[in-house]
């Protein structure tokens, strides 16, 4: 850990969200297969903030499957217990929602309407739902209708549209604020462009200034606790949403915290921190899923994030790659030069895919109107077979 000389200083007051007070107004966006509760955890032990569960279907959680309940679990340490719902269906997100709320499995809900997966948006889901303003607003409302059995407060995460052409952000927000959402967040890009480019932070200052009587939280590019600093400066949000930024970087966490602190405190570990990191979250990984086989498999796809920047040969990332069982993964840690200090600019910036701008998928028909037909309505019965769409 090192100081920086220019503290970002982030002046803002903590995120109320109906009856829950989240001292550091920082999110950590749901994303699929990667915030599960033993990296939660992880991340919560370097800074406040609100943890949100990987994304879970209406259906599968009516459904009572498995996996969908291993997705909503926290460990009991985890003060507001937020989970993210999808679905496209009233009825079923009603179910979902009622059933959370009245066998208390979470303090906090979250709905998505910002997920560019294609096999989520061509079932008319995610970024693709609030073209259809009438199923927006039916899902929104019998969700915090139902939420407020008991007092949950509701959220919605969304994107600006589905392309340049097809904007919905400012009329999806306005009716949820008018349906009595707690907290409106949204990433500043389309559908269309997935990843790619850079976040319209214009789109979510607008959004700012259309609904002043609602918490706004700006999500997109957010790499740094200086890009959180420069968000809340140009847009006026609530709090800030974090994504891709804390991938192989949980102690991003630690650095936002510092941020709204007014504290100079940076994490900057060396290889051998790092390494000690990424055996801990393997190891809570394999006590997550109750099976190091499962576990290991998990931490492979976080290697490359770890070591972003940092001077390890192609080869022994290839060989962690594969890792079979935490033995092995801790010889292969054990080969890194474990001297080596943190590399500065090379581990900053972008992290993850960013991918290109692609053609949305989306039902047939799909844009010809703002409100859902009969036909349509029927396509959408699959739509929630996945037990995570994201």
């Amino acid at each position: 850990m090192t100081t920086s000389t220019t503290p970002a200083q982030l002046s803002l007051p903590p995120l109320r969200l109906g009856p829950l007070t989240v001292d550091v107004p920082v999110v950590l966006a749901p994303m699929a297969g990667v915030t599960n509760k033993a990296f939660r955890r992880l991340c919560r032990e370097y800074g406040g903030g609100l943890y949100v569960t990987e994304m879970v279907t209406a259906r599968a959680l009516v459904e009572r499957r498995p996996e969908s309940l291993r997705i909503i679990d926290h460990d009991p340490d985890e003060r507001i217990r937020s989970i993210q719902i999808y679905g496209v269906d009233a009825v079923n997100v009603g179910k979902a929602v009622r059933m959370v709320a009245e066998e208390g499995r979470a303090d906090h809900i979250d709905l998505n309407f910002g997920c560019p997966v294609p096999k989520v948006t061509k079932n008319g889901g995610g970024s693709a739902l609030p073209w259809k303003t009438d199923l927006f607003e039916a899902i929104v409302g019998t969700a915090v209708r139902e939420a407020a059995r008991a007092d949950i407060p509701v959220t919605v995460k969304m994107r600006k549209g589905i392309d340049d052409e097809h904007i919905t952000f400012l009329d999806a927000a306005k009716t949820a604020r008018d349906h009595g959402v707690a907290a409106i967040a949204l990433h500043g890009r389309t559908a269309a462009q997935h990843y790619s480019g850079q976040a319209d932070w214009d789109a979510i200052a607008e959004l700012r200034e259309a609904i002043p009587d609602v918490p706004v939280l700006g999500n997109g590019d957010i790499w740094s606790a200086e890009d959180a600093a420069r968000m809340v400066e140009q847009t006026g949000v609530d709090g800030v949403v974090i994504g891709r930024g804390c991938q192989g970087r949980p102690w991003l966490f630690g650095d936002l915290q510092a941020a709204f602190e007014g504290r100079a405190d940076r994490f900057r570990p060396g290889v051998a921190r790092v390494a000690e990191i990424i055996y801990r979250h393997a190891e809570m990984l394999v006590e997550t899923f109750g099976d190091e086989h499962r576990g290991v498999r998990e931490i492979r796809k976080h290697i490359a994030w770890y070591f972003k920047g940092y001077p390890v040969g192609g080869e022994l990332r290839a060989r962690m790659a594969q890792v079979p069982d935490l033995a092995t993964f801790r010889e292969l840690l054990g080969e890194l030069d474990l001297s080596l200090p943190y590399p500065g600019a090379a581990v900053e910036g972008p992290r993850g895919r960013a991918g290109s701008p692609k053609r949305p998928h989306l039902p047939q028909g799909w844009l010809d109107s703002r409100t859902i037909d009969d036909a349509e309505r029927l396509g959408l019965v699959d739509a929630e077979l996945d037990i995570s769409g994201g």
